[in-house]
Formats: structure tokens, sequence, C-alpha cells
């Protein structure tokens, strides 16, 4: 797909909803139920999304989750909760639908991070190397890309490439680093990096482990190395979850997005997970840019 056909299917419904005021006595929940089958539309949200909207979503996933289900819905429209290049994907598997998200500003400092024009040059001065990019980036550097992966199947693909292929990956340096530890590659690497994922303190942590030593640090690979040289476990944010529910402690320290301890919490109420402490003083680790969306913003947008 080129960079014109990827531009146009990438156009993401453009209104906002931000001064709509809505009854306060409202039940978001069943308007939004109702709205759903009137418009035969369906919400996928992120595991970072506010519980709220987690609890009303159709489907509840991470990139690649979200990704499968926005190719294999029939509905006529879907209500993306989550970032802006997310739903750019879902636009991109679905030319022909309608894709509205709750709030135009949420983007992402991982996506931006990496603007298509600068890496272009990048990319043109490495002639010799295949790209592969992970899905958390715009349409403009998916067109860029010969191959797109998600924290999940990234291993796996990156060593389906003969050894002597040169690889440029974008635009996370940090899972591209942990990629490279446990491949054995030595890839390319692009400045990039995810403002949640970069905020952790070490210093924090380790006295977090140091009052609850039976409890595992579970992390994403986005995090920094020195975090993830100290972690139990490290996955994608649905390989995160699964381990919760499959493992024996009955303790966790969650290096990602607090978003995904909801889940966790239901998925087995009997465990404590704790966020990990970012540097700042919040009690936990929130995407600002996945945390603009909110419920009472979700319902206006089926009126597109």
């Amino acid at each position: 797909m080129n960079t014109d056909t990827l531009a146009a299917a990438a156009n993401v419904e453009k209104r906002g909803f931000l001064d709509v005021e809505i009854d306060p006595t409202l039940d978001l929940f069943a308007a939004i139920d109702r709205l759903k089958k009137e418009k035969n539309a369906v919400l996928l949200a992120h595991y970072y999304q506010e519980a709220d909207i987690q609890d009303v979503a159709d489907y509840i996933g991470d990139s690649l989750g979200l990704a499968q289900q926005a190719e294999k819905t029939t509905a006529d429209m879907i209500v993306f909760a989550g970032v802006h290049f997310m739903a750019e994907t879902a636009k991109i598997l679905n030319p022909t639908k309608k894709v509205v998200i709750p709030d135009l500003r949420a983007g992402c400092s991982l996506s931006d991070s990496c603007p298509p024009p600068l890496f272009k040059k990048f990319k043109e001065a490495h002639p010799d190397h295949v790209v592969v990019s992970y899905i958390n980036c715009s349409a403009g550097i998916k067109a860029l890309s010969d191959v797109i992966v998600t924290s999940s199947n990234a291993r796996v693909i990156v060593d389906s490439f003969p050894k002597d292929q040169k690889i440029i990956f974008a635009p996370d340096k940090n899972l591209g680093a942990y990629l490279n530890k446990v491949t054995g590659r030595d890839m390319l690497l692009w400045d990039g990096a995810c403002m949640v994922h970069e905020i952790f303190s070490l210093e924090k942590i380790i006295g977090l482990k140091a009052r609850h030593p039976k409890a595992k640090l579970i992390s994403h690979p986005e995090c920094e190395e020195p975090l993830l040289k100290i972690s139990d476990f490290i996955g994608s944010t649905t390989g995160l979850l699964k381990f919760t529910q499959t493992d024996d402690a009955q303790e966790y320290i969650v290096a990602t997005e607090a978003g995904i301890l909801h889940q966790m919490m239901k998925a087995s109420p009997h465990k404590t997970f704790i966020p990990a402490p970012p540097e700042n003083n919040c009690a936990c680790n929130d995407c600002p840019h996945m945390k603009l969306n909110t419920l009472e913003k979700t319902l206006p947008v089926y009126a597109v």
C-alpha cells in the first residue's frame, strides 16, 4: 500500500464534541448501548482507557487485538476509544466504514516522536535496511515500512529475517533494544519512546519491591532497560494480563499504563496489583492522551 492510499484510508472523522452538554442524570451506559444498536456501531477500547469505557466496550484489547477486531467487524461504524494512530489503523483496515474517536486530541507521544518526513530521510540514508515498525506509529510511518509488528509478535517476525539482513526498527528505541537483546540482532533504532513507559522511577520500584518481597515486577518492553533487567516477567499488555491470571504469585507490581489494572483486578479479584510508581508524585501512571477520552465524550460521537 503506497503513501497516498494509506493517507486516504487514515482519514478518521475529525469532528469534535468537547462543548456538548449532556444531561447529568442520563444513564450513559444505557444510552451508549442503545445508540450502538441504532447505528450498527461497535465500540473498541484499549486497555489503557478509563474503567467506565472498558466496561461499556464491545471489545477491549491491546494494539494487536484491537487491529484484529477492527478487521473482523461487520459494523457500519467503529467508535475507537484509544489514541489517534489506533483509529487510523482501524480505518486502514476498513476504508469504507466510518471511524470516529471520542476526543481527537488523543494523540501519542511515541507516534509523535517519529515524524514521517524526518524518518523518510533516515530511511533513505540506509537503503540496504528493511524497515520494521511497531504498530504504535502514524499512517505515514506505516507507509514507509516494510513490516508492521506489535509487542506480541515482534520477536517472531524479527527472527524470521535472515541473520545478515540489516534492519531499521522504529519508532520505539526501548522495544527495539529489548528485541536486539533477545534476538541477538543489531537493528538500527529510531530514537523514539513512549512518555508513559519512560517515566517509571527505578529507585522507587526497588523500594517498593523491598516493601513487597513476594510481589513480582511485570513490565512492558517499552520500558527502559534498567527496569526490564530487574523484572520477573516482560510482555505485551495482553501478555501481562494473561501472566497474572496463570501465575501463582498473589502480588504484582505493574510497570505499564495503569488502565490495565482494571482488567487484572476483574480477572483475579483475590490478587493484589500495585501500579509501578513514576518519577512524579502521582501514585499511578496514566497516559494523559488515552485519558482524554471519557464516557461523556464517547456518547456524542454516535451523532456523526
